[in-house]
């Protein structure tokens, strides 16, 4: 099955900075080629700075579609990114993630820091609980996610995460395998569904 024809648009939660090695950006560059490959449409922060800049004007090079979701009132409107297909003005951090959930049909974590980490967990509690089903992955190389997977195997292994919840975070490290994982997260929700 084309990746476009079960993944329309995928919002992707990364750092507003490059980090210190070329790999980071790089990997939001092969991201951005990807989704504009496969038809499928970004949608993201908004800004133009970090690998978020990255990634949008890879998608956009591509022939991409490119939506942003930007908070007015909580960041200078100086780097909101320019040449995007669509950028949403909200007023407010959880607007922001509640319009860039609805807009998308699955969520990939790229390398970033608190911002990044608070959009990744709200979308699996929010997939927990059943306020939506989006499959979500994390890409980047194993030695920026390891510690976070490993907390998340100790929480489980000392009772706090359910094994089915668990499931539902996957790992790539390519983003030509982001399908495939997101695919296995959706396999998981479904389970989960199925034995609710």
């Amino acid at each position: 099955m084309n990746a476009s024809t079960k993944y329309n648009a995928l919002s992707v939660f990364c750092g507003s900075s490059i980090g210190n090695s070329p790999t980071y950006s790089a990997l939001a560059y092969d991201l951005g080629q990807c989704l504009a490959k496969n038809k499928v449409t970004l949608v993201f922060g908004g800004s133009n700075v970090g690998l978020m800049g990255i990634l949008s004007d890879s998608v956009i090079e591509a022939g991409g579609e490119a939506v942003g979701v930007y908070p007015s009132n909580t960041f200078s409107m100086d780097v909101s990114h320019k040449k995007l297909s669509k950028l949403h003005l909200v007023n407010s951090m959880h607007e922001r993630k509640a319009l860039m959930y609805e807009l998308s049909d699955g969520a990939v974590a790229l390398p970033g820091g608190f911002g990044t980490l608070e959009e990744l967990t709200e979308t699996l509690t929010w997939t927990q609980i059943g306020i939506h089903s989006l499959p979500t992955a994390l890409l980047g190389p194993q030695i920026f996610w390891q510690s976070f997977v490993k907390f998340l195997d100790v929480a489980h292994t000392e009772g706090f995460i359910r094994e089915q919840s668990r499931g539902l975070l996957k790992v790539a490290t390519d983003p030509q395998d982001i399908f495939k994982v997101l695919d296995d997260s959706l396999d998981q929700i479904n389970a989960n569904m199925r034995n609710r």
